[in-house]
């Protein structure tokens, strides 16, 4: 059938398969094969193009006016598209629910993370063949956009600012411009510290450092419409001017630190504060100052936002509670900016550490007798956690309250990771900070994490793939953040990658060359 919409396009008619309940087998969805008939690829294309990844601003237009429930008229509410028809409808509402149920529809596509749900397995699925055309529509959107992304994220190629017509003219009759080579200091510069505010210098450190957002800023990208004269984004990219000046003395970040005060206050004041917590107001207010920025338009809501800190940054974190009666599956997606991680030696009881204690290499970390990695801090993190007969749920299957587990994954991966370790910890009847050593990788696979990887892990023990080629959940570190001392006192620092594979340790004013050994060894 042709179907007239705001979109211009047409899909060919899909028969859809016979709604049979069931549950998701550990292989993977067996639904999707009856829609795989016809033109489904095509199909699905120009689901992608027109609805998920927009890469102009005329079909960024036309996804803003077409895409609302057909039932409500609401553009929010974890928007989902049918597959089988011209059908937007409501996730949280249950509309998308009422459609597949009346017209026997089983698939439909979340329109902010892409991600196919079916509606007889009740849970979102993995198919490769579908997650194959949903990367190359990405990447050919990110392509239009002229994003100003490189490769944190190791195999995902993103594009890179290119001058104008006008700049490279300015360029030729600039011949004396300075040049950098692989031994170049340019960006290392030092930062006073103004009374306890080493926190604030070691992330300033680690975001000035960070490619994506250096391209973003020195390419003056960032269009300020705040009307007073307090705009965070604005001092951040004048930070990024002093940093790549050239100049050799140490920078005095007074205004960056009267803004931070202004716009988060209970970070006001020279008391000693937690550098993630810094991390986290920074980011929150850089993301509401990207507000008046064209790609910022959207910020009012935090899930539909296209700024610069949340294409960067932002995340997608899958929670599954699973029924332990019926076996039925609840998800929900939220976005995340860092990942928070316990760690042996807290009081929160630890899952057993990976068997590498014989001296193996798991994900790149070396593992000594007894010591705890990186991968066994994400590995308890995403293990499924039975919730106990205290904190029943009630099912949907069921219409009753059960006992029920949950787990967390990655369904979208950012392009840059933090991830925190939990060394302070703060409880009734302690305060007090968590030494112990945790080893990471210089490159990290985030496979095993994945929702897609989900139906590889048996109970909690995930089981290594084969395909080591695959690059497209691959980490580079390129920033660390140290602590030494008590939680009552005590200093940050922090080592930052220059270039490809040069570090320095950063400690406020002073900027010091760095080895790799330094940089693995240290706390974290």
């Amino acid at each position: 059938f042709q179907v007239n919409h705001p979109g211009d396009f047409s899909l060919s008619p899909i028969k859809p398969k016979l709604n049979v309940l069931s549950v998701m087998s550990p292989a993977g969805c067996s639904h999707v094969n009856g829609y795989k008939v016809d033109n489904w690829k095509q199909n699905l294309r120009v689901i992608y193009q027109c609805f998920v990844w927009s890469g102009t601003a005329e079909t960024r237009r036309r996804k803003a006016k077409s895409c609302i429930c057909h039932m409500c008229g609401a553009h929010l509410n974890r928007l989902h598209s049918c597959l089988y028809c011209v059908f937007f409808g409501c996730f949280t509402k249950k509309h998308i629910h009422e459609h597949a149920k009346n017209k026997r529809h089983n698939l439909a596509i979340d329109l902010l993370y892409g991600g196919i749900y079916c509606f007889v397995c009740q849970d979102y699925i993995y198919d490769k063949d579908m997650e194959q055309i949903a990367k190359e529509e990405q990447r050919k959107a990110w392509k239009l956009q002229g994003t100003p992304l490189l490769f944190l994220r190791i195999g995902e190629k993103y594009t890179t600012w290119e001058p104008t017509k006008r700049e490279l003219e300015l360029l030729r009759h600039n011949p004396k411009r300075r040049k950098i080579t692989t031994n170049c200091t340019i960006g290392l510069r030092g930062l006073i510290n103004l009374g306890n505010t080493c926190f604030m210098n070691c992330i300033v450190q680690a975001l000035t450092h960070t490619p994506l957002l250096r391209d973003f800023f020195l390419s003056d990208r960032h269009k300020c419409e705040m009307q007073s004269n307090s705009c965070l984004v604005c001092e951040m990219s004048q930070l990024f001017q002093e940093f790549y000046s050239g100049h050799r003395s140490p920078h005095i970040p007074f205004r960056l630190l009267h803004l931070v005060w202004t716009h988060a206050r209970h970070l006001a004041g020279y008391e000693q504060q937690d550098a993630h917590e810094f991390l986290i107001a920074a980011l929150d207010v850089l993301h509401r100052h990207c507000k008046g920025d064209d790609n910022g338009k959207k910020a009012n809501n935090p899930n539909h936002c296209n700024c610069i800190i949340d294409q960067i940054f932002t995340g997608g974190l899958q929670s599954d509670v699973t029924c332990q009666v019926c076996h039925g599956v609840s998800t929900t997606i939220d976005p995340f900016w860092d990942i928070s991680l316990d760690l042996p030696g807290s009081s929160t009881p630890f899952w057993p550490l990976s068997p590498g204690g014989d001296g193996s290499t798991v994900n790149g970390e070396s593992h000594l007798s007894g010591s705890t990695t990186l991968t066994d801090c994400l590995r308890r993190f995403t293990r499924p956690e039975h919730l106990g007969s205290s904190a029943k749920i009630k099912c949907g299957g069921c219409h009753s309250y059960q006992e029920s587990t949950k787990q967390l994954t990655m369904k979208k991966l950012p392009i840059v990771a933090c991830f925190h370790l939990k060394r302070f910890e703060h409880s009734a009847k302690l305060r007090r900070k968590i030494t112990t050593y945790v080893s990471f990788p210089l490159e990290l696979d985030m496979t095993p994490f994945m929702a897609s990887s989900k139906e590889s892990r048996m109970n909690g023990q995930y089981q290594q793939t084969v395909d080591v080629l695959n690059n497209d959940n691959k980490y580079s570190l390129f920033a660390v953040v140290n602590h030494q001392g008590t939680l009552e006192s005590g200093h940050y620092t922090s080592f930052i990658r220059q270039h490809k594979d040069q570090w320095f340790k950063c400690d406020d004013a002073i900027i010091t060359k760095a080895s790799i050994k330094d940089v693995l060894d240290s706390e974290g």
